[in-house]
């Protein structure tokens, strides 16, 4: 996924919620069951990787789930699970943001410019040796079997020797490991991409990938992954609109702020993808980084708000419109169809976290705490609004763990969650 710049926003717009649903249990005894954890690979994206705060750094490393997971398999036969970790000295890896003030309900976040783990301008530090944790953050399906974008994405490129550049695909990169397990969580930006880029597309990172495309080439990674007979947990895809990216900045809390300073102020004006300008309503989704923009109720050359008046609207590209963010549900629950069946002919396990995410967007209480997708406050997503917080990650690992025993007969311990943090606050 791409780095994400946010923006501060005010205390209303964020929404608490929290209600009880069951805790995931734990089966008796240390059992791998019919499962062999002896050498777990995790296959995905920038979730799989540990990215939060709109980067990737150490900390969140140590944290994705993929670790957390493989530390808890330790006990059922689980072998060592080795990380493209940063090192201590360039620990702040690719940059990321921290919060360092909450004012009123309004936070401010700054970005972090040092011990960077960059060798040039634009390139990270190569990682030699080997590795297990595979997510790449950015990496979708379909550009899974592209050699061009494994040597562009700076995330995979610092993973490949220069021999592998422009020759290498992340599909080729992930085999010949000699794995008994595997996770494979990827899919989401085939998706992600576009939502996030208000269902405009630029380039080839976001573009909706054609749902029979995507079958067809999901099938292929998990083919690779299974063809010694090993098997593994897939995950699906989440609903792109239960995160706090398209969550807290409301077209209601916009309002009631253009009210505040001129109560005549009737509506929000939209751009939408069929470049028809309409008021907005509830079911269109704004991006959270607009209010960061600077553009909101700015006066054009002809004296006309930006967003208050339908010759000024928002453009197209900073809100998912209603009728966008319908196609990008039809695609995420094709691709979620598919993977699901694939899973079921292949006799894998499938955490699912498009249904467990919903639940959180909702607010639930894991291990007596309440978790939901609220921005900042939620505990649940970083501060880029995408991203998993540490206890993000416990929560998600426990959701894979729940499907690995269920489906396996295994015992792998649950992450207790109560030892990871949500968003770090300010002193």
């Amino acid at each position: 996924m791409k780095k994400i710049i946010l923006n501060s926003f005010v205390a209303a717009t964020i929404l608490f919620a929290a209600s009880c649903k069951p805790e995931i249990e734990t089966p008796a005894g240390t059992s791998a069951g019919s499962a062999n954890f002896s050498k777990y690979i995790a296959v995905g994206n920038s979730l799989t990787s540990g990215f939060a705060d709109g980067g990737l750094y150490l900390e969140g490393q140590k944290v994705a789930y993929p670790n957390l997971i493989a530390a808890k398999m330790a006990s059922v036969g689980g072998g060592s699970f080795t990380s493209p970790f940063f090192t201590d000295a360039q620990a702040n890896g690719s940059g990321y943001l921290t919060l360092s003030a909450l004012v009123n309900g309004t936070p401010t976040l700054n970005n972090v410019t040092t011990n960077l783990a960059y060798r040039d301008a634009t390139h990270l530090t190569k990682y030699t040796g080997e590795v297990q944790n595979l997510g790449i953050p950015g990496m979708r399906v379909d550009l899974a079997f592209s050699a061009a974008y494994a040597a562009v994405n700076p995330y995979s490129e610092r993973l490949l020797t220069d021999a592998q550049l422009g020759s290498t695909t992340y599909f080729q990169f992930i085999q010949g490991r000699n794995h008994t397990f595997f996770s494979l969580w990827l899919g989401n930006n085939d998706a992600l991409g576009w939502a996030t880029n208000g269902g405009v597309t630029v380039d080839a990172t976001n573009v909706l990938t054609d749902k029979s495309t995507f079958a067809l080439l999901y099938s292929n990674l998990v083919n690779s992954l299974t063809a010694g007979g090993q098997k593994g947990v897939v995950g699906t895809i989440p609903d792109v609109t239960a995160v706090p990216y398209f969550n807290t900045v409301t077209v209601a809390a916009l309002l009631n702020a253009a009210k505040a300073i001129n109560p005549a102020a009737a509506a929000i004006y939209i751009q939408t993808g069929t470049n028809t300008v309409r008021p907005a309503t509830a079911d269109d989704l704004i991006r959270l980084p607009f209010q960061s923009a600077g553009l909101f109720g700015v006066a054009n050359a002809a004296g006309l708000p930006y967003g208050l008046h339908p010759l000024n609207p928002i453009a197209n590209n900073w809100v998912l419109d209603k009728d966008e963010v319908i196609k990008v549900k039809d695609y995420v629950n094709s691709y979620n169809s598919s993977i699901k069946s694939l899973a079921s002919s292949k006799g894998l396990a499938v955490a699912d976290t498009y249904s467990y995410l919903n639940l959180v967007k909702a607010g639930v209480t894991i291990q007596g705490i309440g978790i939901n997708s609220a921005f900042i406050t939620g505990g649940a997503f970083s501060l880029d609004g995408i991203h998993l917080t540490p206890r993000g990650n416990a929560v998600i690992g426990n959701v894979f763990i729940d499907a690995i025993n269920s489906t396996y007969g295994s015992a792998i311990p649950t992450i207790d969650i109560t030892q990871y943090r949500g968003v770090k606050f300010p002193n």
